[in-house]
């Protein structure tokens, strides 16, 4: 497991070339599952004891200490419908992750192996499917098998809930500018994500487009910007973790563009994976700004804050 570990920090370190780095592992049903390695912490063995919390969502197997901080631990199969691990009586393992700024514990049967996926190889599993699965995207094997990504988000946004109420001072600083044509296009192809961002930028009063895909929202824009003389966006908000196009090689392609209209236009990275290296990596590919998903207050501040500076307010 050491090794697996060093493996996991030496693929974190690697220059973004619109690949993912994934550890595979296998819950109750035997099939092979990703998640991407910038968000573990650590892999560790489940402990033989796990203290149980009262009144809290079934796949909340309880809590454990993990370097001195406790740590809610999830049974990752059973949030999908699968057969329970039996906790001190079989080996499983728990891959401790930090998303959107909180340090969960994924519980499941078996960590496999670390792979590497152009995301060009990483296929959306369709619209209708995503509607009612914790499916977001699929990758296979030299031999044909699938590797399933789940949408972790929508997982834990369903178990642990997430943020979207507005604070009431970010509430009183809207009432005091006119954002109405202050647009957004919103990239991301969770549809949990999108969702809470678009209710969110409904609360400011700020108009908004959502795309499920980086490479269709880049291709919009090439097309419309041709055929118009005026900014279509004034912000851009998207995902880094996307199949065909990740977020950071959209920035790219973005901030390189040689119309101006485009290349001008400030680009917010949107990511669970929400740690200060991530951010620092994000601004390096040249986005404008990086916040955490599943917090109201930051998209708010983030609108409030560019709508400010592309007026000229600050």
């Amino acid at each position: 497991m050491d090794n697996m570990m060093d493996e996991i920090s030496q693929r974190a370190n690697l220059a973004f070339s619109n690949q993912m780095e994934m550890l595979t592992f296998f819950l109750s049903d035997k099939q092979q599952y990703g998640v991407n390695v910038f968000k573990i912490i650590e892999v560790v063995e489940t402990p033989k004891e796990i203290t149980e919390m009262p009144q809290t969502q079934p796949a909340i197997v309880g809590a454990m200490d993990f370097r001195g901080k406790v740590v809610t631990v999830i049974d990752l199969g059973l949030a999908l419908g699968l057969a329970p691990i039996q906790v001190g009586k079989e080996l499983s393992y728990v891959i401790v992750c930090e998303y959107s700024g909180m340090i969960q514990g994924l519980m499941v049967s078996q960590p496999n192996k670390l792979i590497t996926r152009s995301w060009e190889e990483i296929k959306s599993p369709g619209s209708n499917f995503l509607d009612n699965a914790y499916l977001t995207a699929l990758t296979y094997e030299k031999n044909g098998d699938a590797i399933q990504i789940l949408d972790v988000e929508k997982i834990l946004g369903e178990i642990i809930g997430s943020d979207e109420i507005i604070a009431d001072e970010l509430l009183a600083k809207k009432q005091e500018v006119d954002i109405s044509n202050f647009k957004v296009m919103v990239v991301d192809d969770s549809k949990a994500a999108r969702g809470q961002i678009e209710k969110t930028l409904e609360q400011m009063g700020t108009p908004y487009e959502s795309f499920n895909a980086a490479a269709q929202a880049y291709e919009y824009l090439l097309h419309n910007y041709q055929s118009s003389s005026d900014p279509l966006y004034a912000l851009i908000i998207s995902d880094i973790e996307m199949p065909g196009m990740d977020g950071f090689t959209f920035t790219r392609k973005m901030k390189q563009h040689t119309d101006t209209r485009l290349s001008t236009i400030p680009m917010a990275l949107h990511s669970s994976m929400s740690n200060e290296s991530n951010r620092v990596k994000a601004l390096e590919m040249g986005a404008d700004d990086f916040i955490p998903k599943y917090q109201a207050n930051s998209i708010a501040s983030l609108v409030l804050r560019w709508h400010a500076k592309v007026s000229g307010q600050v």
